[in-house]
């Protein structure tokens, strides 16, 4: 008897816990909102992307300066070897982070087009 209680109490639960309400699949996204508020009423993908871009441009120009200073150590070194040594690492150690802000921008610029395409 306890088992065919405990039985149905199992499936009863697993049929409540699998019922999607109505009120749940609605694709409601806020976005109404977002106008009466004056935020604006752009899609979070776009958000994100254009925080990522922001962001990664923000990378690019530290590396420039980085490779600017570097290239204004060396020039003032006066022929010291442990100065041109330092500037060397750190013209490399710039062109290096460069290389990997351009490469991180091309894929996260991919992924989030391709997102947006599947996504419309």
């Amino acid at each position: 008897m306890k088992k065919a209680i405990l039985g149905i109490f199992s499936l009863l639960t697993a049929a409540y816990a699998l019922y999607a309400a109505p009120i749940f699949a609605q694709p409601d996204l806020g976005l109404q909102y977002g106008e009466k508020t004056g935020l604006g009423n752009k899609s979070l993908t776009i958000v994100v992307a254009d925080s990522i871009s922001w962001l990664l441009g923000l990378l690019g120009i530290a590396a420039i300066v980085i490779i600017l200073y570097a290239g204004f150590l060396w020039m003032t070194s006066a022929g010291k070897d442990e100065a041109i040594t330092k500037a060397k690492k750190m013209l490399s150690a710039g062109v290096v982070g460069l290389v990997i802000i351009l490469a991180a921008y091309s894929i996260a610029r991919f992924v989030v087009t391709a997102l947006i395409k599947a996504s419309i």
